[in-house]
């Protein structure tokens, strides 16, 4: 979700100034007083009224003073994006699987209405292991590419992502959650490439 707004937040006894941010699977708040980090999962309760919202959970009651934002941010709590709206397929997509995808993510793109095809695809899903599979990026570059690699683990990192789409004339986009145990870059072609 990445939503990010200045606010004060109550908590406890304490009320600070800060910036509150609103991420895929929780809330953090930097501020002078306090930090807080709330994994959406663990909220218990969730009131969103005249500019506050209200979540409780295991350490207790936040108040976060967001204005017109705090409805917002209520609702996107309560329905999160799933992963293939994170992902932008829409049914009627042609999606390419390239390299070994796990059946669940096969089983949502089905779902979905996502035509899994071979050629000519409108987004491509690149499943890499290691540094050496990046070499595929070189034969894809009509249209943008998910490349999906495991997450902290030093065999492949975002840079080495980053830095092979440049070499193949993609421009990174956007990062994305694509489960507990692996991240997903996009990379889009850049301008008069393929």
């Amino acid at each position: 979700m990445g939503q990010e707004i200045k606010c004060r937040v109550d908590f406890g006894k304490e009320s600070s100034e800060g910036r509150a941010l609103l991420e895929t699977t929780e809330i953090l708040f930097r501020g002078g007083a306090f930090r807080l980090k709330i994994p959406l999962e663990k909220i218990t309760s969730l009131e969103a009224a005249a500019g506050k919202l209200k979540v409780q959970f295991p350490d207790g009651l936040a108040t976060f003073h967001l204005g017109p934002a705090a409805e917002k941010w209520a609702m996107k709590i309560r329905n999160p994006p799933s992963r293939l709206d994170k992902l932008g397929v829409k049914p009627g997509t042609k999606v390419q699987l390239i390299n070994k995808h796990d059946e669940d993510f096969r089983r949502e793109l089905m779902e979905r209405g996502a035509a899994v095809v071979k050629s000519k695809p409108d987004l491509v899903f690149l499943a890499v292991k290691d540094k050496d599979q990046l070499v595929e990026l070189a034969y894809l570059s009509a249209c943008p590419v998910w490349v999906i690699y495991p997450k902290g683990v030093p065999v492949v990192t975002e840079k080495d992502v980053i830095t092979a789409g440049r070499s193949a004339g993609f421009a990174d986009i956007k990062v994305a959650a694509f489960s507990a145990t692996h991240t997903a870059l996009k990379l889009k072609p850049r301008s008069g490439a393929g």
